[in-house]
């Protein structure tokens, strides 16, 4: 028993240096790399240019906003629903401006009536000068009466122009309170599909820049993809070089590109992919490419790898 006890220790010792020493060994060892879950797509091209893409409307994106803020009323769209260019979109409660266009009604009808007054006002003043200026006895009648009675027929021309104007005062007047009705109906500017709703009947629509979109629509028929080029890169872009768009997440979706134009003005990069290894402290050449939508399940502000035909030079991504 004293022998074992002796021995103990020692070897206790000796497996805690081993387990030591293994631990030790196994934590060097370099990580494994663990497998993409989507494989990255490839460039089709010896040299190019690469980015990240945002898909968009053919007419952009269009926030639609209201001129007038007010409570919304009417909300006869709904997502993804196609609208014609002049279609109601939303209404907001137009009780006081149709109360006020009854008032400018009114105010017409009473103008135009004075108008009436004044022109037979004009009429009377006309027909007593003409027969003053009729009589042949100069006796019948003094100077002083005829000079009365043509000061009274400029009179009454004067009262009848200023009738004219005020009728004009008040059907301009009509015309605004009717301008003011209409725009608190907010109508599609172009032919397209309602992409985004975030108002709904009874809540309170601001006029003005807005954190988020009363109503977003655009024209799908074509889509668009927007790329930004860095500054660095611009030159050796190539309006004539060939582009083809991957769709993120599935590289075996891709479709051929079309340039649709390019926005001559370079401006700061904004993040798309949200990556914290995404270079946003630069400028960028924004261009956009087009394509059938019918060529790819592809929806609006998606993103797309795209890599377009470069001049020369090694690839570079953005």
């Amino acid at each position: 028993m004293k022998i074992k006890a002796k021995y103990l220790l020692p070897v206790l010792s000796i497996l805690g240096f081993i387990f030591a020493s293994y631990t030790v060994v196994s934590s060097n060892q370099p990580m494994p790399v663990s497998e993409a879950v989507v494989k990255p797509a490839t460039a089709p091209f010896k040299t190019y240019i690469a980015g990240s893409g945002l898909v968009e409307a053919q007419t952009r994106n269009i926030a639609v906003g209201t001129p007038l803020s007010g409570i919304v009323t009417q909300l006869p769209v709904k997502v993804g629903e196609n609208v014609k260019a002049g279609a109601l979109l939303f209404a907001l409660d137009d009780r006081e401006a149709t109360a006020e266009l009854a008032v400018k009604r009114a105010d017409l009808e009473q103008a135009r009536a004075q108008l009436q007054i004044a022109q037979a006002g004009l009429q009377d003043a006309q027909s007593l000068r003409r027969l003053a200026a009729a009589v042949t006895d100069k006796r019948a009648i003094s100077s002083e009466e005829l000079l009365r009675r043509g000061n009274a027929e400029s009179v009454a021309k004067a009262q009848l122009a200023g009738a004219v104007a005020t009728v004009a005062q008040a059907e301009a007047a009509v015309a605004g309170a009717q301008t003011t009705l209409e725009r608190l109906r907010v109508r599609a500017p172009v032919d397209g599909q309602v992409l985004q709703v975030n108002i709904r009947p009874g809540e309170f629509a601001q006029a003005g820049g807005q954190n988020t979109d009363l109503l977003v629509l655009g024209n799908l028929e074509q889509l668009h993809v927007r790329v930004d080029i860095d500054e660095n890169d611009a030159w050796r872009f190539d309006p004539r070089g060939k582009a083809v768009a991957y769709l993120r997440g599935n590289r075996d979706f891709k479709v051929a590109l079309q340039l649709a134009y390019v926005e001559p003005f370079v401006v700061p990069k904004k993040s798309l992919t949200g990556d914290s290894s995404e270079r946003v402290d630069t400028r960028v050449l924004q261009v956009l490419y087009s394509f059938d939508r019918k060529l790819l399940p592809v929806y609006v502000g998606q993103q797309m790898d795209v890599f377009i035909e470069a001049q020369n030079g090694e690839g570079a991504s953005l």
